[in-house]
């Protein structure tokens, strides 16, 4: 009877074991597949282009990228290798902000990563382009916000710094810490 008991006892705490490792594991797939479902992007678009007008009708700006992620719950987008053309509000020539990645939120804020350049398309415009790592690009005013270390390039001048603010409706940049300016005349051959 001492022998009975003990093998009872036996596979009732095996299928007891068994049991808990089947709940575990169940409860565990059950939550992985919830954190992929949160995860999932409502739509995404490739080779996306599209323009985007104000409440005049006048072109606001135009959106170019590889790919974008829209999740319609957190109120984001997620782009890669993101071409915005910025028009100003008043007449005046585009300005042209391009990244490896871009994340625009609900309030038209777009925050740009890794390789960041903005470029003039003024022919005659005294900067060029400037080189940073990451931007704020506020789609309501034109405006850019920096404080990373930025590279300004000119006609004739490099201009190295940190912080950085550009109101592209005013065309007026303001670097928060200038480090130096180099001038080099270039020819006209």
């Amino acid at each position: 009877m001492n022998r009975l008991n003990s093998l009872t006892l036996f596979v009732l705490l095996l299928s007891a074991l068994i049991y808990g490792i089947i709940e575990w594991r169940t409860a565990a797939i059950e939550q992985d597949t919830l954190i992929v479902d949160v995860e999932r992007p409502d739509f995404i678009a490739e080779k996306l282009k599209s323009r985007i007008y104000n409440e005049m009708g006048q072109l606001s700006h135009t959106i170019e990228a590889e790919r974008m992620e829209h999740y319609a719950d957190l109120e984001v987008s997620y782009f890669e290798a993101p071409h915005y053309t910025l028009y100003p509000q008043k007449d005046g020539q585009p300005w042209k902000v391009s990244a490896q990645e871009a994340t625009l939120y609900k309030d038209n804020r777009v925050e740009l990563k890794t390789q960041v350049l903005i470029q003039a398309t003024e022919v005659d415009s005294l900067i060029k382009e400037i080189h940073c790592k990451k931007i704020t690009l506020d789609l309501k005013t034109n405006i850019i916000s920096s404080e990373q270390a930025v590279i300004v390039v000119g006609k004739d001048l490099t201009i190295y710094g940190s912080g950085l603010i550009i109101d592209l409706n005013t065309k007026q940049m303001t670097i928060t810490q200038h480090e130096r300016t180099i001038y080099k005349k270039h020819d006209k051959s």
